[in-house]
């Protein structure tokens, strides 16, 4: 008696399930309600369902239940934005022209130079094999959303800072952070200032559109330091009303303060507080919604930090593809197919590399001893020497 209730019940709900899956009007049959439920029961092709379970295995024993079947997505299916940049030829790449060592136009050469920039043609080269195919749109502070937003730009990597309400109410998804950063000021050496309640009673220069300027009022605020913001419309207007002696402070991010103490009339003149205002995490975003591009933009940033954890750069990237390491060979794409799953060429990485470098390759080249900056790697460093950089594996 209950085997039958039971059996009657499966049949109810199989025919059920299947009846809303075809979403299509059935006519009732004739007769009564009793009758309906009576011609259903006798139907047992829906019944298979649950009995797949008791149908015994060999040598008796129950059938295990069947795993779930993982079906891949397609570049294709997540988004079209690899799809565009393939067909038109070239990436588009919000950036900055107006901070050397991150973002610059250089006015000898008329190129785009700096560390960000230099993750606009990792990209490049990821998609293209070809760092050049590549082209930087310059973008101010009040620019730099409205234009990835619009798609003018498929990436933005300009000195931007990764937080919630950026990630969120703008429409961006940030892909990592390439530049641990935290504001700070700048003084004249002749001021007397040696911390920020020394700017009690004075100015400071800042630039609009900023996380900077909502940082300096929030903490102008807690250390109880009563302040007269002049707010201007970019880097170089800030920097500019700064020199001139407008400002007894100069604030931005520490390493904008770096980039930008160079361009000063006489920048030995000048100094950065030790004190740190905030945390500013700098990375690459991407609209929101298409999850392969941001993939790929993430993947290219992890390459960079990947070679430069297991000793791969552009010198020896070649002899590298014949390593006896498997995690080599896969970050290569000499093993495994990571980056057919990406909609990229297996050998993204080595591109990557080859053309542009790893992650110390990238920063030496921009912002190293050898450049005006020679800005300590800091929190950029990677984990095992002392930093916070720590690459997601490619397996």
């Amino acid at each position: 008696m209950n085997k039958k209730f039971y059996t009657l019940v499966a049949g109810l709900l199989a025919a059920a399930t299947l009846l809303a899956a075809c979403a299509t009007p059935t006519a009732a049959p004739s007769g009564t309600g009793g009758e309906q439920v009576q011609v259903t029961v006798e139907v047992p092709v829906t019944v298979e369902v649950p009995v797949t379970v008791e149908v015994p295995a060999e040598g008796g024993a129950p059938a295990a239940t069947a795993a779930p079947v993982q079906v891949p997505v397609t570049f294709a299916e997540a988004g079209e934005t690899l799809q565009t940049v393939q067909e038109r030829g070239r990436l588009l790449c919000a950036g900055n022209a107006s901070v050397p060592g991150f973002g610059y136009l250089d006015p000898d050469t008329q190129q785009f130079v700096g560390f960000d920039i230099d993750f606009c043609k990792a990209i490049a080269a990821a998609v293209f094999d070809d760092p050049e195919a590549l082209e930087v749109i310059p973008t101010t502070a009040q620019t730099r959303f409205p234009v990835l937003q619009s798609g003018e730009a498929d990436v933005l990597i300009r000195n931007t800072t990764w937080t919630i309400s950026r990630d969120t109410s703008l429409g961006l998804d940030f892909l990592g952070v390439t530049f641990y950063d935290g504001q700070g000021m700048m003084v004249r050496k002749d001021s007397g200032i040696t911390d920020l309640e020394g700017l009690a009673g004075g100015t400071v220069c800042v630039q609009q559109g900023t996380t900077t300027e909502k940082n300096l009022a929030d903490v102008m605020r807690f250390l109880g330091v009563e302040y007269e913001p002049i707010v201007l419309a970019d880097a170089v207007a800030t920097r500019e009303a700064y020199d001139a002696g407008r400002c007894d402070g100069f604030t931005t991010d520490k390493s904008g303060l770096v980039s930008q103490q160079i361009l000063l009339a006489v920048p030995e003149d000048h100094m950065i507080l030790d004190a740190t205002m905030s945390k500013e995490p700098l990375g690459p975003s991407v609209r929101h919604g298409d999850n392969n591009w941001g993939d790929v933009v993430r993947w290219v940033i992890n390459c960079t930090l990947n070679g430069e954890e297991l000793g791969v750069d552009s010198t020896n990237v070649a002899d590298m593809l014949g390593s006896d390491d498997p995690v080599v060979l896969n970050l290569l794409g000499v093993e495994g197919d990571l980056g057919l799953a990406l909609g990229l060429e297996n050998d993204f990485c080595a591109q990557v590399i080859t053309h542009v470098g790893n992650y110390a390759e990238i920063y030496d080249r921009n912002l190293g001893p050898d450049t005006p900056f020679n800005l300590p790697r800091g929190l950029n460093a990677l984990y095992s020497n002392g930093g916070i950089q720590y690459a997601i594996p490619f397996r």
